[in-house]
């Protein structure tokens, strides 16, 4: 039996019908109802303007349902069990008169949630209606990124949901904050000495994170070229992680605590002007190459596409934190799409030690290295100096992890999708892994100076071939600084 007790609520799920809801949330609540973390009472409402027949909907969340959950976990009676909790409405978010179903189906459930799975265009109309029905004060509220485009948009925003809901009601997805070694960084830094005594400027010489997707726009033209890279990855994923690697110890775990934290870091990065962008940042976007052995077509071929766009589609740059812990250490913020690889990992490369007396031609492989890879193998390996083993080797030395990779390691355990992680904190109530207004401020008003850079050089993306690790600018970028990136082929 799970040891954590979760409440009964009613989960209204708006937007049920669209890729997010059927690829995501769908599979994370199915297992935790497999997992036994669903009240036996809660019901899932799925909302969405298609009209029809309801058990028309319901059967095609359930065709879904099996088509995303590993046939393995599929128990028929949790599946019997998990479609007698759904219940479909149809719903126009915007028109106030239709939310009178909704009132009728939540009856006298104690705990609303309401996850809008929308554009956040309506994130303030959907607001509006259940504080006009009077749903909102026993409501919590979760939002999809992106919100908004910009430092200003964003604002308005998080503004109309404010308007009906406090902060301490409103749950900021991001769901790379939901991933099993994610989590995992805040106890290998702070239940460490190993590591955090070492975590500052006197020991670390860099940090990377990569964040590459295999995959083109995969048919989001629409949104993706109104967005870009920077948008879409660097200004939540890439800066959450750089946050809760290089953040002070929290005072506590509690949500303010770490959410605190963060904030200082994103308020200490170092500005980049539009005099500085050539030497530090690089934006690429593909074009016809390679991948998986496959040819695809670039970027301005895909369909539905505008071929005068300028849209990146990887961005890589070095951010510097201007405060005592991290003063002369850049990090290295690298992510793109048709990448040779999915991968997502962070790297803390340690300083070589002050006196070196091995073999000179061997200096280079001198200096540790933490590796902690979020996808698509979670785990950890920290790479450690050790001598050749054989009698003929003498003190020859060889690099070698010391690793700890979850799925080799916790066999008999299943690792949870971040979205079921994240889905059982907000029944608990808990915001921790969730994303403050101050935050996304902070993000937004560090990346519009990028853009707006850009837009006053006229700055146009490099191509790259698909397949690639981006333009040739992104690998000059980091060997400037006499440093490559680690493990690219």
């Amino acid at each position: 039996m799970p040891s954590i007790t979760v409440e009964s609520c009613t989960l209204a799920l708006f937007g049920a019908l669209g890729d997010l809801a059927l690829r995501k949330l769908y599979p994370a609540l199915y297992q935790l109802d497999r997992a036994g973390l669903l009240h036996a009472d809660t019901q899932i409402l799925a909302l969405a303007r298609e009209t029809g027949e309801a058990q028309q909907h319901l059967a095609s969340i359930d065709e879904h349902l099996r088509r995303y959950v590993p046939g393995s976990e599929v128990d028929e009676a949790v599946m019997q069990r998990f479609q007698a909790r759904l219940h479909y409405l149809t719903m126009d978010f915007t028109q106030a008169d239709d939310y009178a179903a909704l009132v009728e189906q939540v009856g006298n459930s104690e705990r609303l949630i309401a996850y809008f799975a929308t554009p956040a265009s309506v994130y303030g109309s959907i607001c509006a209606n259940l504080a006009w029905v009077g749903l909102a004060e026993r409501a919590r509220v979760v939002l999809e990124k992106p919100i908004g485009h910009d430092l200003e948009s964003s604002r308005a925003v998080n503004d109309a949901v404010a308007e009906f809901f406090p902060e301490t009601r409103i749950y900021r997805i991001d769901h790379y904050l939901g991933k099993e070694t994610v989590q995992n960084l805040i106890a290998l830094r702070f239940a460490n000495s190993l590591f955090e005594t070492q975590w500052n400027q006197n020991y670390i010489s860099h940090v990377e994170i990569t964040v590459a997707e295999k995959v083109g726009i995969e048919g989001r033209w629409g949104y993706f070229d109104q967005a870009g890279q920077l948008r879409d990855m660097i200004q939540n994923h890439l800066l959450q992680l750089l946050c809760l690697i290089a953040m002070d110890p929290p005072s506590d775990l509690s949500a303010d605590s770490i959410r605190d934290e963060k904030v200082k870091v994103l308020k200490a990065l170092s500005p980049i002007t539009a005099s500085q962008l050539s030497n530090q940042v690089v934006r690429g976007q593909y074009v016809a190459g390679s991948s998986g052995g496959q040819s695809v077509p670039g970027y301005l071929q895909e369909e539905n596409s505008n071929n005068q766009s300028d849209t990146e589609t990887f961005v890589a740059l070095r951010a510097d934190i201007c405060n005592w812990r991290w003063s002369g250490v850049p990090f290295y913020l690298r992510t793109g799409k048709r990448m040779p690889e999915k991968l997502s990992q962070i790297v803390i490369h340690f300083k070589a030690p002050p006196h070196y007396i091995f073999a000179p031609e061997q200096r280079q492989l001198i200096g540790n290295k933490l590796i902690i890879r979020l996808q698509p193998d979670e785990g950890i390996a920290l790479q450690v100096m050790t001598k050749e083993q054989g009698l003929d080797k003498g003190m020859q030395l060889r690099s070698g992890p010391l690793q700890l990779s979850f799925s080799d390691t916790y066999k008999s355990a299943r690792i949870p999708d971040a979205y079921e992680r994240l889905l059982l904190e907000v029944m608990r109530g808990n915001q921790n892994l969730f994303v403050r207004k101050d935050e996304i401020e902070c993000a937004w008003q560090w990346c519009d100076q990028l853009i707006a850079g850009w837009k006053k050089l006229g700055d146009s993306p490099k191509p790259y071939a698909a397949g690639t690790w981006g333009p040739m600018g992104s690998i000059a970028l980091i060997t400037r600084d006499g440093r490559s990136w680690y493990g690219d082929l």
